[in-house]
């Protein structure tokens, strides 16, 4: 598919990863394939039954997205192990990342889990978690982090990345720049996290930095207020942290996509059009907007306008556009996006 021929709803369509309620390809699903043409899905408990149903799901999904003349879409879950799984038994359950002992453990749980997700149709897997947690505090992420070591946070997290990639699996690395020295839950309200950008590099961005270097797939910026880099906006809304700090100073050029919108730190403090308007100035590839609800058409017309009423801004959303396809050509279709 030539990206040159896309049309603007489909541009503004694809900057857009969605949840659903339903177990099936409903006239719900189907208007998000279809109006929406959302760029991807990500599915949670309520969309999940059995093995042959998240498989049937997906597929039809896909076939569906193929039969309206839209790209493949990306369909994504959070299956860390532990605390943060999705997909439950017969598929594998594993202890989480506190219980991995070293590298031959995170080869374990990549290469099973890479295939459990191929084999119903899911692309991508919101994991590792690299928030570096430190062993005095009462983290956030004290049973979702791999500890309070940033080397080993860093060799471990890059482990799982390059056996979940390998096996065609993308990867999301998260929570750019870290919450690990976090306390509050930023699916409640806006913590934040007062320390200095060198700080932040000894320790913090070290596991970061290392995925980069793998080649992560994805990078999931956080819904955390980090006044010393942005006084403004939370990382997942700063052009400073997303663009200039990850992207230019970090050299990352991969996808970047916002953590849940619909999430208490960001609901309870920004309309959903504010949160558009960071995220297409700090040229965020994805929007996460993980529940039913208005938020989703509001998100798709905002960008839609946006990008056909400034040239400047489709533009932008043109490198987003071939991030996006370059993605899904390696992973999803190896046709998809022409030479783009």
């Amino acid at each position: 598919m030539d990206l040159a021929k896309f049309s603007n709803p489909q541009l503004a369509g694809q900057r857009l990863m969605v949840g659903f309620e339903g177990t099936r390809l409903d006239p719900d699903l189907k208007f998000l394939i279809r109006e929406i043409r959302a760029g991807g899905l990500i599915l949670f408990a309520y969309n999940l039954e059995t093995p042959d149903q998240i498989k049937d799901l997906c597929l039809a999904a896909q076939d569906y997205a193929e039969s309206c003349g839209q790209p493949p879409l990306f369909i994504a879950i959070d299956q860390e192990g532990g605390q943060v799984a999705r997909l439950k038994a017969p598929f594998t359950q594993f202890p989480g990342n506190p219980s991995m002992r070293d590298e031959a453990d995170a080869v374990r749980f990549a290469e099973i889990t890479a295939a459990e997700l191929d084999g119903v149709g899911i692309n991508m897997d919101m994991a590792p978690v690299v928030d570096v947690a430190p062993q005095d505090m009462n983290s956030i992420m004290a049973r979702r982090s791999f500890g309070g070591d940033p080397d080993r946070v860093a060799r471990l997290g890059t482990t799982i990345i390059e056996h979940l990639q390998r096996n065609r699996i993308m990867a999301v690395a998260k929570h750019f720049p870290g919450i690990g020295r976090t306390v509050l839950d930023s699916h409640l309200d806006l913590p934040t996290l007062d320390d200095s950008l060198a700080s932040l590099e000894q320790y913090d961005l070290i596991p970061f930095r290392a995925c980069i270097e793998q080649g992560v797939s994805g990078m999931m910026l956080s819904h955390i207020f980090y006044p010393q880099l942005d006084a403004e906006w939370p990382a997942s809304l700063s052009p400073g942290i997303a663009h200039d700090l990850l992207r230019q100073q970090m050299g990352y050029t991969g996808l970047v996509m916002t953590d849940d919108l619909d999430m208490g730190a960001i609901a309870k403090h920004y309309d959903i059009k504010i949160c558009l308007q960071q995220i297409l100035a700090a040229d965020i590839d994805l929007a996460l907007i993980c529940h039913k609800g208005p938020n989703i058409e509001i998100a798709f017309d905002y960008i839609l306008k946006a990008i056909t009423d400034s040239a400047d801004l489709k533009s932008r959303c043109l490198q987003s556009i071939k991030r996006i396809a370059r993605s899904k050509r390696h992973y999803l279709q190896p046709d998809f996006g022409g030479t783009g």
